[in-house]
């Protein structure tokens, strides 16, 4: 099953497949977000909404064949959660990366980030969380002091990850950021509300990825 049913997951928390505990990406997530493991979630790796889930694509799924494709596409069928894919793209690995960003992004529509191992994983993770919190702390209240922390343009972290999107280079990330504030609000945005930030075909590309 993709999962044994419905995951709920608390606010600020992150919760886990068993199978990663003990883990380094697990030990590097200890004491940044608040980490629990659960049996049953099937295909994914991580839950940091009850809406938005990872899948993690080490190195050795990669090298060892298709088996990770065939996960992929059963979670894409199966399930209406956000996916986010996270693919460790090394050395060992780099041949084969293009054809995992073609069947993600433009055959599954999913979100696809790659990172060089699992101590970036647990970076990116930790920074994801953090994002959901400030997003829902938005919609629970109208903090302007929340509000002004979201307009700022945050981390170089943040910034190289708005640059993987196909067209984006550190300029228009950058008022992309200005603009939406969140990976979260950036990925909501319409076509128009793009196209006034970094025009018609970015917009789409933006759109698209």
């Amino acid at each position: 099953p993709v999962t044994a049913g419905p995951v709920v997951v608390p606010y600020g928390h992150v919760i886990g497949n068993e199978k990663w505990r003990g883990s380094e990406i697990a030990q590097r997530l200890q004491g940044k977000v608040r980490l629990i493991f659960e049996d049953g979630l099937g295909l994914v790796d991580f839950h940091l909404s009850n809406r938005t889930c990872i899948l993690y694509i080490s190195e050795a799924d990669l090298v060892a064949g298709n088996e990770f494709k065939r996960r992929l596409v059963r979670f894409r069928n199966a399930s209406s959660l956000g996916g986010i894919v996270i693919v460790e793209r090394t050395q060992i690995s780099d041949q084969y990366f293009l054809p995992v960003q073609k069947l993600v992004v433009l055959e599954l529509g999913m979100v696809l980030f790659p990172v060089a191992n699992q101590g970036e994983a647990s970076q990116l993770i930790t920074q994801l969380v953090s994002f959901y919190v400030r997003e829902q702390s938005k919609d629970q209240n109208s903090n302007p002091f929340l509000r002004k922390q979201c307009s700022q343009v945050a981390e170089p972290s943040l910034l190289r990850t708005v640059q993987q999107i196909p067209g984006v280079g550190k300029t228009k990330a950058l008022l992309l950021l200005q603009q939406f504030g969140s990976i979260h609000r950036l990925c909501n945005a319409s076509v128009k509300e793009l196209e006034l930030v970094v025009g018609q075909t970015v917009a789409q590309q933006i759109h698209n990825f």
